[in-house]
């Protein structure tokens, strides 16, 4: 089959409407490519689209209407094409989402004009007004990005002229700017780090298979601290002097600015961006250079993945194990996963980094389909930190009071000395549960099940589920009894609360995603934590994820005993995975640190090995018990979620669901359920969740897509299949 197609010939357009077919329409004047990206008549809409294929001719030829134009940009590639299709079979999603998720680009069928963009002036305007200063924080939040006049108006939340007068003052600046600049270059011959001899023998075993230009993965196991970054960017170096790209996957946006400056660092310019926190303008950049070939080096979200990426060579998963690779809404993947299909279709390596592996890949790499480098000591002269439990159960604490005498001393020490401690707690907000003491009802969300936490910096209530918030009350809304309402448990506030009571002449720092507005407020207070501006930071699971305090020589997890409760499979892993991360901020430069863990069951298994720092025995021990149990990565899994606003509706469904389940039982799979969901109802709809368990090589998308496809669903019925889910909510 030829790639061309001439003018008038019936081309297949894939588009991204919710239209789970190829379309046909007629090649347009100068005929068009397979993969041309185009834009088509649907109705009365125009809509983009990828050329898929030739038509089918199985319509009525009169009625087919022409492609409308032929996009100024490269071709989709083969084994995109492909990427997405694998992609859309494994997760069962529409291929018309897959490729929403491959065209996240605005603009992308505007001309390659001049344009004007707006930074940041070098005066300050003599009058600040409340306008102005929105319009100058938003340019400071952004950094170097540009942006255009819409899109830093509709940011600032100001009118237009309020811009042009700070251009006016010098304070902004209008340039005129070609449209979709290429990346700079990033240099590799740069001197990097000394590496360490250990970090010499982990890059060496990476080196093989880059040189290879063949498709492998290796988990790069390193304590916290021991320099795995260092090691992967020299490996990404070794792909940009092949003239490859390569592609790095941060789990948080919080992490990129610092990861950035390393970036800067090493290859003198920063690379390409792609996630939540840039601009509409940059975003399409990006897109538009991956395509070309002009950005060598992607940072990004998970969704970066799906960049048309012209000579892929390297994916790095940083964090590897982390559960924000798991997309929980829209098209539900794992970016691990997807980035080991991506390259292995075009012939490029993956690292998996993390000093707490996901047991799926310390069982690939323990069975040899992953290779497996492990980096044993921390960088320099600092060690990892000694770990001890806290029985909680022979301490005597005030009632509402979280820290134990024997943490309360470890603190006091810290603060004599002039080091940091670090006051862990898996929970943000003030407290997990408001109740009436009076008639004891539980605030809860008025669109779901969820109980509301009070956020006593806000002043408001909030749902972590949908996000809604409501102003704290002040009476009971079910009894009406004033002045009864009280926060129960602790959450990062009032840990700093009762922080700032016992150690009145120390400064308190908190240190939650909840509280800064944007990515640079964030990363200010990270920065004053790192520079000494604080004695005890208190924190939530944010400070697990990469961020160095020199002088942090204490870790006290307040509630090291939360994840264990439940009935999520994964509780053990992910519990184990958090202190092991949390307590790898202690201790990072020349000072040992000790990491305490309050506990009431120090007992318990995966407490034992957190304390022991046995690893090895903790992945074996949990392998065994989810081997036996036939659960992942020993055995397959898929949450079906069905939701409505109707509650009859819903179960009704399910029930029929659960009586017609023969595709399911021709492979052996077993189904649970129906049941309400864990959390029975978010923003109004009432939720269903069936389980399917199958064994490991059983073909369980093929029998959930013939067993979901006997029954007609009413509109107002959402179904979702949820392949390995993370979650069980």
């Amino acid at each position: 089959m030829s790639d061309h197609f001439a003018e008038g010939t019936l081309v297949g357009v894939l588009t991204t409407q919710p239209i789970d077919r190829v379309l046909d329409y007629k090649a347009p004047e100068g005929g068009c490519w397979l993969g041309a990206y185009v834009e088509v008549p649907l109705g009365p809409r125009k809509v983009i689209g990828v050329v898929w294929g030739p038509g089918k001719g199985d319509y009525d030829l009169s009625k087919i209407r022409s492609v409308i134009r032929v996009l100024d940009a490269p071709p989709m590639r083969e084994e995109m094409r492909e990427f997405l299709t694998k992609a859309s079979e494994y997760t069962l999603t529409p291929m018309s989402s897959m490729l929403r998720l491959g065209l996240r680009a605005p603009g992308l069928g505007d001309p390659p004009s001049m344009r004007h963009v707006y930074r940041r002036g070098a005066v300050d305007p003599d009058r600040m007004t409340d306008a102005r200063k929105r319009v100058l924080d938003t340019l400071a939040d952004y950094g170097s990005l540009a942006f255009t006049l819409k899109e830093l108006a509709e940011a600032s939340d100001v009118t237009s002229s309020v811009v042009k007068g700070l251009v006016k003052l010098g304070a902004v600046v209008e340039e005129a700017s070609p449209r979709d600049l290429p990346f700079p270059h990033l240099d590799p011959e740069r001197p990097g780090k000394a590496l360490s001899e250990d970090q010499s023998h982990a890059l060496e075993a990476l080196r093989g298979g880059i040189a290879e230009q063949d498709y492998g993965t290796t988990l790069l196991k390193g304590v916290t601290g021991s320099g795995k970054t260092e090691v992967y960017l020299e490996a990404v170096a070794e792909v940009l002097r092949q003239g490859r790209q390569a592609l790095v996957l941060l789990p948080e946006i919080a992490l990129t600015s610092e990861f950035l400056d390393r970036v800067e660092a090493r290859f003198g310019a920063r690379p390409a961006e792609w996630h939540s926190g840039i601009t509409m303008t940059e975003r399409r950049r990006t897109w538009k250079m991956v395509g070309q070939g002009a950005a060598q080096l992607v940072v990004g979200a998970r969704s970066a993945l799906f960049l048309p990426y012209r000579n892929l060579g390297l994916i790095v998963v940083d964090e590897e194990h982390d559960t924000s690779y798991k997309q929980e809404d829209g098209v539900l993947y794992n970016a691990r996963d997807m980035a080991v299909l991506r390259a292995s279709l075009v012939g490029a390596q993956v690292i998996l980094a993390s000093a707490t592996p996901s047991l799926e890949s310390w069982t690939n790499a323990e069975a040899g389909k992953y290779q497996r480098v492990t980096l044993n000591a921390r960088f320099g002269a600092s060690q990892m930190p000694e770990m001890r439990p806290i029985d909680m159960r022979s301490e005597k604490l005030e009632s509402g009071r979280w820290i134990s005498p024997t943490l309360r001393k470890a603190v006091e020490a810290r603060i004599e000395a002039g080091e940091q401690s670090l006051l862990f707690i898996n929970r943000r907000g003030y407290a997990p549960i408001t109740l009436c003491r009076a008639c004891g009802n539980q605030i809860g969300c008025d669109h779901c099940d969820a109980r509301m936490v009070e956020h006593r910096f806000l002043k408001r209530l909030m749902c972590h589920q949908c996000g809604e918030t409501k102003p704290m009350p002040t009476v009971c809304p079910s009894c009406g009894a004033e002045d009864r309402l009280s926060a129960v448990g602790p959450g990062v506030e009032r840990l700093a609360e009762e922080a700032v009571a016992l150690f009145p002449d120390a400064r308190v720092a908190v240190l939650s995603s909840d509280l800064y507005g944007s990515a640079r407020a964030l990363k200010a207070q990270i920065e004053a934590i790192a520079a000494g501006e604080a004695d005890i930071v208190i924190g939530t699971q944010l400070v697990a994820k990469g961020h160095n305090f020199p002088l942090l020589t204490l870790v006290g997890v307040i509630d090291a005993d939360l994840g264990l409760q439940g009935s999520d499979l994964r509780a053990a892993e992910r519990t184990f995975q958090l202190m092991r991360q949390v307590a790898g901020r202690a201790g990072r430069a020349e000072k040992p640190g000790v990491a305490l863990l309050q506990t009431h069951q120090p007992e318990h298994p995966v407490m034992r090995a957190i304390v022991s720092g046995d690893e090895e025995a903790f992945w074996a021990a949990e392998a065994q018990e989810r081997e036996a149990a036939g659960v992942p990565p020993f055995g397959r899994m898929a949450g079906i979620v069905l939701s409505s606003p109707n509650v009859q509706e819903v179960f009704d469904i399910a029930g029929d669901m659960a009586r017609n389940a023969a595709p399911l039982m021709h492979i052996g799979a077993e189904l649970y359920g129906p049941a309400p969901a864990p959390i029975a109802r978010i923003r109004g709809r009432h939720r269903v969740r069936l389980l399917v368990k199958a064994r490991k090589g059983a073909p369980i998308q093929r029998a959930l897509a013939a067993w979901v496809g006997q029954f007609k669903f009413p509109n107002t019925l959402r179904v979702a299949i949820d392949i390995d889910p993370q979650s069980f909510y």
